[in-house]
């Protein structure tokens, strides 16, 4: 249909014409009021679950065992679209070796099976080690 057309049917409804999909030959539009979707536009983003920020804590001693159920909840936190922040922090001279630390946290996105992005990879803040995983 022409766009003079459209646009006389749209005025003649009160409503406006909006093109959709412009690269197309012909342009596809649609005819509708335009408030009314922009409303619920910003309805469906504010329904949209936002997106928490849940913490794991771990000693730089963890056993195979208790690393295990720690990822089994890190893949809870993620299967339930929140982030996981993973923070191992060191007591006295643990701070000393550092690369324990370091061995633990290659492990995790081992042990995690699934779809997930580390958004911050390990890295060492003062007396603690953080790395946040998130789900994809």
């Amino acid at each position: 249909m022409p766009v003079i057309n459209a646009l006389k049917i749209a005025e003649e409804r009160s409503l406006d014409l909006i093109e959709v999909a412009a690269n197309v030959v012909p342009p596809v539009c649609k005819i509708l009021d335009f408030g009314k979707y922009r409303y619920q536009l910003s309805k469906r983003q504010t329904q949209r679950k936002t997106t928490g920020l849940k913490e794991v804590k771990i000693r730089p001693q963890i056993t195979e065992h208790d690393l295990g159920l720690k990822v089994k909840s890190i893949r809870r936190f993620l299967d339930e679209g929140d982030k996981a922040k993973v923070t191992m922090s060191f007591r006295g001279r643990e701070v000393i070796r550092k690369d324990l630390g370091m061995k633990i946290f290659e492990k995790i996105p081992q042990l995690l099976i699934g779809k997930f992005n580390i958004e911050q990879s390990a890295k060492l803040e003062g007396n603690s080690i953080t790395m946040v995983i998130a789900p994809k």
